[in-house]
């Protein structure tokens, strides 16, 4: 059997943020090798699958990854070394048995999914096909709508912005390419502006540009006013924001401390109200805490599936998660993180539940990234409709943009670009 795994090595690399993460490469008896690297979060939800580091704060401040390096070197490569590389649920599995802990804090999440991407991308050289099609077959053909962080905030940023991440979503238009285009002249007019007022162009962690304001209703503006002397209409470019309000909720309140607002669930929800009122914006992702479920239920039947209601820290990629989201009436739009759940096949399991119950799918970078393009191919392979993979600056954001466009050109006519549908 020449798709045997004969086998699997790991090593530390850095990441986006200058952070040790792990890359794993998958051999096989045919001579065939798959690679991947995983991506880390600085915004984490509390029930996102665990990441091993090593937590020696006299090697890379604490960060180094390598018990997960040591973990995939030994235990895992010696599991799976004979598997055929082409069974993904049953490589998965075997990990997951090995590993034994609800969240994965064993072996780490990271450790477990290097060697499950690399698998997948060994999987799809062997039969010879693009990644996509491996991940979802002859019916892959929707590209992605891209929602494109060009306006960093919080934790991301320093600068006095509550919300983390402004975004400009390209949604009405005939092909990914055109959507990129449009979505380039309105980053580089957004710097125009910054310039001529006299803001700083430095950007944040995931490329955006971080100038020194302290207002969500400015960053709005900002944004607004970047779509039209582009020459767009916000029909064509609409708004979105990542609020990550986990980080704001304390006490049962929402402290904005930018706007100098400290507003209760009710209260906060009635200000996303209004702002989705005066600004043309399709999405609020973690719109509220998620230790806040109720806020949750009050945000959701408030907005009615007008715009998309995304979660992200309450679901983290987690099928029971998104069942319970889903029985309480919660979100309309999940995001997808791999390293939230730790394999491939956990992580088409959650897509697959929230395809099933008719919401949105987006499948999402990590602020702390590699040049690994997987989620590109995931997000075509699995027709999810969106994708974050950040601003348009930083090789390791736009790296996920080239995949897709590379993918688009080799579909040609066979794909189908994403419509919004509320």
């Amino acid at each position: 059997m020449q798709n045997k795994i004969i086998d699997v090595i790991a090593r530390q690399i850095i990441d986006s943020r200058g952070n040790p993460t792990i890359e794993t490469t998958v051999y096989t008896e045919k001579g065939i090798k798959g690679i991947a690297s995983v991506p880390s979060g600085l915004s984490k939800g509390r029930f996102e699958a665990f990441e091993l580091r090593d937590n020696n704060v006299d090697y890379y401040r604490g960060k180094s990854v390598l018990k997960a390096v040591l973990n995939v070197n030994d235990c895992i490569a010696r599991s799976i070394i004979g598997q055929n590389v082409i069974n993904q649920s049953q490589i998965d599995n075997i990990m997951l048995e090995l590993d034994t802990s609800k969240n994965k804090q064993n072996l780490g999440a990271n450790a477990i999914l290097s060697v499950s991407l690399a698998c997948a991308r060994a999987g799809a050289i062997t039969l010879d096909v693009p990644l996509f099609r491996y991940i979802g077959g002859i019916v892959s053909r929707i590209m992605p709508i891209p929602m494109i962080n060009i306006l960093n905030g919080g934790i991301h940023a320093d600068n006095a912005l509550d919300f983390q991440e402004f975004m400009i979503v390209p949604c009405c238009f005939d092909c990914f390419a055109d959507a990129i285009s449009a979505a380039n002249d309105v980053f580089f007019k957004l710097k125009d502006i910054l310039v001529k007022r006299g803001f700083t162009v430095s950007v944040g962690d995931e490329g955006g540009f971080a100038p020194d304001i302290d207002s969500c209703e400015q960053a709005l503006e900002l944004l607004t006013e970047a779509i039209i002397e582009a020459g767009y209409s916000t029909e064509q470019i609409k708004l979105a924001i990542d609020l990550a309000s986990s980080g704001l909720y304390s006490d049962g309140y929402y402290n904005l401390s930018g706007e100098n607002l400290c507003l209760n669930s009710s209260e906060f929800c009635n200000y996303l109200l209004s702002l989705t009122e005066k600004h043309p914006i399709i999405s609020l992702e973690d719109a509220m805490s998620e230790e806040d479920f109720a806020g949750w239920k009050m945000l959701s039947e408030s907005f009615n599936d007008k715009i998309m209601i995304v979660s992200d820290d309450l679901t983290v990629t987690d099928t029971e998660k998104i069942k319970s989201a889903v029985s309480e009436n919660i979100a309309n739009s999940i995001l997808i993180k791999p390293n939230q759940t730790g394999t491939l096949t956990e992580t088409l399991k959650a897509i697959e539940q929230a395809k099933k119950e008719n919401y949105n799918v987006i499948v999402s970078h990590r602020s702390g990234e590699t040049a690994d393009t997987f989620i590109s191919d995931l997000a075509v392979g699995v027709n999810a409709g969106f994708i974050k993979a950040g601003s348009l600056s930083r090789s390791e954001r736009t790296e996920k943009y080239n995949r897709l466009l590379m993918i688009e050109s080799e579909l040609k006519n066979n794909s189908y670009f994403n419509q919004i549908k509320l």
